[in-house]
């Protein structure tokens, strides 16, 4: 039914029944929640470039109006909130025109990461269905899209003991699952219970990983690049980047189907089980 609308009109209705500002994530989640969109593998990347290409391409004419990086508002329900404080007509249009150098917000996130393009904050171990040649390390960008696998990035990741931070390690090939594996049969196996991985491979629209990056890597890149590993890998208290604004770049973990048939196979059996003693 609502899935026949377009991202652009599916903005609007969100943003008009929310009726106040709203964050492209959210909003991202809302098209989700409500089913006006079908899943998509980046829906928050695909509502921040919507909105940037509205206003780029309408400028003071797009339904929208950007409040701050990464907020964005119906332009007629901001006019309407100017008109009821007894603004003047002259300082309401002023006051939602958008300046011709509003970039997309979810690309702008991107580049403030460096080399680093989709990464995964304490994904639990146990979740994921551990196969030398089958491990998939799935991943979704807002709760109810389409899950990605990245058992084939690329890029660093870290081994926890509960919070405790116990290994660091690198994949500099597409094999980030199969290194994941090793380790629940190396030395470390029980030494460990959850794990972070920061990918230099982009998620495309379709959920398919990029090519790694080539060779010819800037130094601005390469230091924001360790920067945002420190600071989404150690969580400084005051840093205030870290759980905001990046959610086009991070991927909530998602369940192995394997792992959820497997626990329901094993419930059943424990019921079994009961009902005949």
């Amino acid at each position: 039914m609502g899935r026949n609308i377009s991202w652009n009109e599916a903005v609007q209705r969100v943003l008009r029944e929310r009726g106040e500002p709203m964050r492209y994530e959210e909003i991202a989640q809302e098209i989700l929640d409500q089913g006006l969109r079908a899943p998509t593998p980046t829906p928050a990347a695909t509502v921040s470039a919507t909105l940037s290409f509205s206003l780029q391409r309408e400028g003071a004419n797009s339904p929208f109006i950007r409040i701050d990086r990464g907020l964005y508002a119906l332009r007629e329900l901001a006019v309407n909130s100017i008109k009821a404080s007894n603004a003047t007509v002259s300082a309401t249009r002023s006051a939602v025109v958008v300046a011709p150098e509003v970039t997309d917000d979810a690309a702008a996130d991107a580049q403030s990461m460096g080399l680093i393009n989709a990464f995964g904050m304490f994904w639990r171990r146990d979740e994921v269905h551990w196969n030398r040649t089958a491990t998939r390390l799935l991943g979704v960008q807002q709760t109810g899209g389409v899950p990605v696998d990245f058992s084939g990035q690329a890029g660093v990741y870290l081994l926890y003991d509960g919070s405790r931070v116990v290994y660091v390690g690198r994949v500099t090939g597409a094999r980030l699952g199969v290194r994941m594996w090793e380790h629940t049969r190396d030395r470390l196996t029980g030494r460990w219970d959850r794990f972070s991985w920061f990918g230099v491979r982009a998620v495309a629209e379709d959920g398919a990983l990029g090519p790694l990056p080539g060779a010819g890597i800037a130094v601005d890149s390469l230091i924001s690049t360790m920067e945002a590993l420190l600071i989404e890998g150690l969580e400084p208290p005051q840093n205030r980047r870290q759980g905001e604004g990046f959610n086009a770049l991070e991927f909530l973990q998602e369940v192995d189907p394997e792992i959820t048939r497997q626990r329901n196979l094993d419930l059943l059996s424990l019921m079994q089980d009961r009902l005949r003693s």
